[in-house]
């Protein structure tokens, strides 16, 4: 299991402007079945997805993020094993 980390480099205006185009992205990628689950979204600093498969095509895949496409946000795919949270490592430690 990966996240998918996405950190907000634009201002709201220009987020904004991507706001449809992302969610329909990300429609898209849970029909494929590569985006299981939306963790968290904080509004204007970034977001989390977790995603299951290979870690090149999971980066494939958030490379064509909207956002990410126009400039707006960064993407980092980082790996999480939940074997791991088990052990008092949690999604927030790991992006702090």
């Amino acid at each position: 299991m990966f996240i998918i980390s996405l950190t907000y480099t634009a201002p709201a205006d220009i987020l904004d402007g991507h706001l449809a185009d992302h969610r329909a992205w990300l429609d898209r990628g849970i029909a494929d079945g590569w985006l299981l689950l939306a963790g968290r979204r904080e509004p204007r600093t970034g977001g989390i997805l977790l995603a299951r498969g290979d870690r090149a095509a999971i980066e494939a895949k958030a490379a064509t993020d909207p956002f990410v496409v126009n400039g707006a946000a960064t993407a980092e795919v980082i790996a999480f094993n939940p074997v791991r949270a088990a052990a008092g490592i949690t999604l927030e430690s790991l992006l702090a």
